[in-house]
């Protein structure tokens, strides 16, 4: 801990050292003199609310008394003559300092003594809380999470109106202090993982968290990463945090990023639907049904056909039907690799082009490109039947790391089934299904093929079928 001293100047002097007040524009040093005592405000321009600040200076200038200069008279003076929501007496230079970066108001004056006053004056720059693009629903509430912390917390109070709901305060990284929020409810969610989890975000030696949720999740989890299975659920929408929340999951906020991660995670969590909630049981149970058939067949679709494509006159007469009369020019698994990477570069493309034109280009792109293809003999019509099918079939769910992780898996069974056949097919799965079961993630005690193992069959059936509540 650094101390402030009980020589105004010096800390003045201090304090304008260590915020390097000369050469930063957007932090403001606001001198004043009281009743012949020197008061100095320090503030962030564009973190304050500036009627705030001008009714908390007219105020100030009305005070007479100022403390002893003493050790308590930051204390006497808050409670006495300092109104505010939020005010706090600080010793610590170090917390004064980074309280300033963060957003709050620091105030020294020349009776404080050895202290300072911290005020929480802040107003962040934030955007309108609007629905997620990448989590829409067709019923339901329309606001998602934004990149200012204290909001989001916000909105989840304001669906939990719970005394046992706790909203845990850690910083992390030694240049951005970027501000974290673990979130669980007390009674619903296992406390050896609250404990687990708070522990190793604590514990993170990093230096800051430049890509927010993302550059924490590879902080907490640092093994593994040669596997391309996601690790960590995330969710822009409050609603579907909240209902994490009160089934016993933890919430993870971090400042300047507007997703949640909602730990433990399993693979079934990824194919649940926030829709499915807003719909009755029978609805949202057949929707999460058709999700899984069509999400899981198309793994496999384009390697089953590339089979018995490979194999062909040795399949039965019944799928012959199958086997294209007019293959192109190009080999058939090299058809299949470049529309994989086709349909790739037409997702980039799309998130370039601006929001106008971005659905007709992705349209007529394909269109185009489709048609003269198969005109000029690079591609068949079949192949690019399966995969419209397969990339149809992507966007049943929106976890894009889960979409690409089964696109590896597919491009490398295809692969297999070319050079191994049958075998090579086996293998292409099984690989699968070992990267799943070796995903490393921050599950505490359950598997990411939980609660398949260890076998749950309450849980598996909630996660299967939309339940009614009970």
């Amino acid at each position: 801990m650094e101390a402030l001293s009980f020589d105004f100047n010096k800390n003045v002097e201090k304090i304008d050292t260590l915020l390097n007040v000369s050469e930063n524009f957007d932090i403001i040093k606001r001198e004043l003199e009281v009743s012949g005592i020197p008061v100095v405000f320090y503030y962030v321009d564009g973190f304050v609310t500036a009627a705030l600040m001008q009714k908390l200076m007219m105020h100030i200038s009305t005070v007479k008394d100022f403390g002893n200069n003493d050790h308590n008279s930051v204390v006497e003076f808050s409670k006495k003559s300092l109104p505010g929501v939020e005010v706090d007496p600080e010793y610590d230079v170090n917390n004064m300092i980074k309280s300033v970066l963060s957003g709050c108001s620091l105030m020294l004056s020349g009776s404080f003594g050895d202290g300072a006053i911290v005020i929480d004056t802040r107003s962040y720059p934030a955007r309108e809380n609007a629905e997620p693009e990448n989590d829409k629903v067709m019923r339901g509430s329309r606001d998602g999470f934004v990149e200012t912390l204290i909001f989001n917390t916000a909105m989840i109070r304001r669906r939990i109106r719970d005394t046992d709901l706790v909203v845990k305060y850690l910083c992390v990284g030694n240049s951005s202090k970027t501000d974290i929020s673990v979130v669980y409810l007390k009674g619903k969610a296992d406390q050896r993982y609250v404990r687990e989890i708070t522990e190793k975000i604590s514990k993170i030696k990093t230096d800051a968290l430049p890509m927010g949720h993302r550059s924490l999740i590879e902080c907490i989890i640092r093994k593994g990463w040669f596997n391309p299975f996601p690790k960590v659920r995330c969710t822009e929408r409050p609603d579907a945090a909240c209902a994490s929340i009160l089934e016993g999951s933890i919430i993870v906020l971090c400042d300047n990023s507007p997703e949640a991660l909602i730990l433990p995670t399993c693979i079934f969590d990824f194919l649940q639907d926030t829709d499915d909630y807003y719909f009755p049981p029978v609805t949202g149970t057949y929707l999460r049904i058709v999700r899984q058939l069509v999400f899981w067949s198309a793994v496999i679709l384009t390697p089953v056909w590339y089979l018995l494509v490979h194999n062909y006159p040795n399949i039965p007469s019944s799928l012959a039907f199958l086997v294209p009369e007019d293959s192109g020019n190009v080999p058939i698994l090299l058809q299949l690799i470049m529309a994989e990477l086709v349909i790739d570069g037409l997702k980039l493309a799309s998130l370039n082009t601006p929001s106008v034109m971005s659905n007709s280009f992705g349209v007529i792109g394909g269109l185009l490109l489709g048609d003269f293809a198969v005109q000029v003999g690079w591609l068949s019509a079949d192949v690019i039947f399966y995969m419209a099918i397969v990339s149809i079939a992507s966007f049943t769910q929106s976890n894009y790391e889960l979409g690409y992780a089964l696109k590896f898996i597919r491009i490398l069974t295809l692969l297999l089934t070319h050079f191994l056949n049958y075998w090579g097919f086996a293998i292409g799965l099984l690989t699968g299904l070992f990267l799943i079961v070796t995903n490393n993630t921050a599950n505490g005690k359950h598997s990411y093929l939980y609660p398949l193992i260890p076998f749950n069959k309450k849980a598996l059936s909630r996660l299967m079928f939309r339940l009614k509540k009970p």
